[in-house]
């Protein structure tokens, strides 16, 4: 066996760098706390290539002096802690004194920092933890550090590095985190020579919620009342139920300052909704929660994203009965006034305008009765052999075959169709779309936004034209023709959240996937009723495969008149 050794300092960095350093995002993320740490009244973050050929972080804040600048880069070296005690009253973001040295250890770093009242600053270069440099220089006050080459003697962190893009999401999201956290701030982003975003310093953090939201979600957002209980103050925003999205990165919480991510914080903002959102989906939040130090533990993860509560129960209490009040706060202002009115001779009535939207039924009729779109052509139709019975809690469709029984489950059927439509017509000349009248425009959030750019040629296929629109916009121009009675910000936006939940960081998106998606989702907003079996299945019974969903759910389940008799019988011979 091996002999024990004590590591050299600088693989001892390098390891540490593994934990604190996953990514460019994780660097930006330490860097900008220190500044905000130091009391930076304006951030700006400048990167290249993804981060991965520069990250630079310039602040305003206190600076250092020459012999802090140095001891700065020594690992565990903090002006945060200074006994064992300060742990349970940690106020800071950071305090463990890892980050700098850990990210100069991986990199070609550069350190410029000055305070205030010096005439002259610092300026400390390190290559790889090697220092190389240590020079008086004439620099604003405050700190700029800079990293270039990131894991450039790391080629094995390097090569994990997702495509530029996707690490410039994942910045851009980490840095929109830090300007909710801290709306006195003035955030500035600068990606490739081109600013992102110059978000002024003193805004209200319902118009930094805004900001983030765009102007058409902000309008709906419902404001938390300020509410105390146990040593915890929460306040905040939240959405309405019905924009519940497919995992957690529209829940952005802030602890004492700092982005923290707990699952008890969660399940008390659901909590609040009474059931009001679907399994599977979690509402939109923006809190700020103040709590005393000693009842939260945030030295519980290497880049410090979890957290441990004492007594996370109570957390929950307060959260759930602060979105209660905010909802029913919002439905209370939404209640019209009851206004008397005169009675008066009945008016003639007045003809009513067609809706602008196509109803469900009008676009299932529209699938049903087009030949010439059905999936698979068929040389002649054939008598289905079911008779349609009932329905079963209006879910599933009751039907005799010559056999038994068989269920229909409409939705799944609906997916089979929509699914082979868009495989048949993506392979052929291509889906036909409808542009919409007013183009839609989304702001999904960066790393939503990367991914539906990355794949919009799959999304022309499916027929939805999607292109970029100024910083953090996505402009929708077209639907599928088959689709004109869904609603296509909720349909663009649950597609692309759902695209997002599941696809690996930079993999590429095969169509089939795009397409079971666009039928799920197509089937769950405009789902036929069992009313309709019998013409939903002429339609089904010309696909390729009728007996079961893209996903593999069966679209029918038969039970056998000899399994209901044995059942009936006790498991004894059949008869009566």
């Amino acid at each position: 066996m091996p002999r024990i050794r004590i590591l050299p300092e600088i693989l001892a960095s390098q390891v540490a760098a593994g934990e604190v350093v996953e990514r460019p995002a994780s660097a930006v993320k330490e860097l900008v706390e220190n500044s905000i740490d130091a009391g930076a009244g304006e951030v700006l973050v400048e990167i290249r290539r993804g981060g991965a050929a520069l990250l630079r972080v310039i602040d305003d804040g206190s600076g250092m002096s020459r012999d802090d600048a140095l001891l700065s880069l020594e690992r565990h070296a903090t002006s945060k802690l200074a006994e064992s005690a300060d742990l349970a009253a940690i106020r800071t973001l950071g305090f463990r004194g890892e980050a700098v040295p850990s990210i100069a250890s991986v990199s070609r770093f550069r350190l410029t920092t000055r305070e205030p009242s010096a005439v002259a600053g610092t300026e400390i270069t390190v290559e790889g933890g090697v220092m190389r440099d240590v020079r008086e220089a004439g620099c604003a006050p405050g700190t700029t550090v800079e990293v270039r080459d990131l894991f450039f003697n790391v080629p094995a962190r390097r090569k994990f590095l997702r495509a530029e893009t996707t690490e410039s999401a994942h910045i851009e999201h980490q840095l929109r985190l830090h300007a909710l956290a801290a709306a006195g701030v003035r955030f500035r982003f600068r990606k490739d020579d081109r600013e992102v975003f110059d978000l002024p310093g003193g805004m209200s953090r319902l118009d930094r919620v805004r900001w983030m939201t765009g102007t058409e979600l902000g309008r709906e957002l419902v404001e938390l009342p300020l509410s105390h209980g146990n040593g915890v103050a929460v306040e905040g925003f939240i959405l309405p139920a019905n924009h519940a999205r497919k995992g957690r990165r529209h829940q952005c919480v802030f602890l004492n300052g700092r982005p923290v991510e707990d699952g008890a914080i969660s399940r008390g903002v659901a909590e609040g909704f009474r059931g009001g959102v679907a399994d599977g989906l979690h509402p939109c939040a923006w809190l700020w929660i103040e709590m005393e130090p000693g009842l939260v533990d945030v030295n519980v993860h290497p880049a410090k994203r979890e957290i441990r509560l004492h007594r996370p129960l109570e957390l929950r209490e307060v959260l759930s009965s602060a979105v209660r009040e905010g909802l029913s706060r919002a439905e209370e202002a939404r209640r019209p006034v009851a206004v008397p009115v005169r009675q008066s001779a009945p008016a003639m009535a007045t003809p009513r305008a067609w809706p602008a939207v196509l109803p469900v039924q009008r676009q299932f009729d529209a699938i049903v009765e087009a030949p010439k779109e059905t999936p698979v052509e068929i040389a002649a139709p054939k008598p289905l052999p079911f008779r349609y019975v009932g329905s079963l809690l209006e879910r599933y469709a009751i039907l005799e075959s010559a056999d038994g029984l068989v269920l229909l489950d409409p939705k799944a059927a609906r997916e089979r169709i929509l699914y082979e439509r868009w495989l048949q017509e993506s392979s052929g000349s291509g889906v036909e779309s409808q542009s919409l009248l007013v183009p839609l425009l989304l702001e999904p959030g960066p790393r939503e936004l990367e991914l539906a750019l990355r794949h919009r040629e799959d999304f022309a296929r499916a027929g939805i034209e999607i292109e970029e629109f100024g910083a953090g916009t996505l402009r929708v121009g077209s639907m599928p023709d088959f689709l004109t009675s869904t609603d296509p910000r909720a349909f663009v936006t649950a597609l692309v959240d759902e695209l997002a939940a599941g696809q690996a960081p930079g993999a590429r998106l095969a169509f089939e996937r795009l397409a079971r998606l666009l039928a799920r989702k197509a089937a769950l907003i405009e789902a036929p009723r069992p009313q309709e079996a019998m013409r939903l299945l002429e339609v089904l019974f010309r696909c390729e495969l009728p007996y079961c969903a893209p996903d593999g759910r069966p679209t029918l389940t038969e039970y056998s008149l000899r399994e209901l008799e044995r059942r009936f019988s006790g498991g004894g011979a059949a008869g009566f």
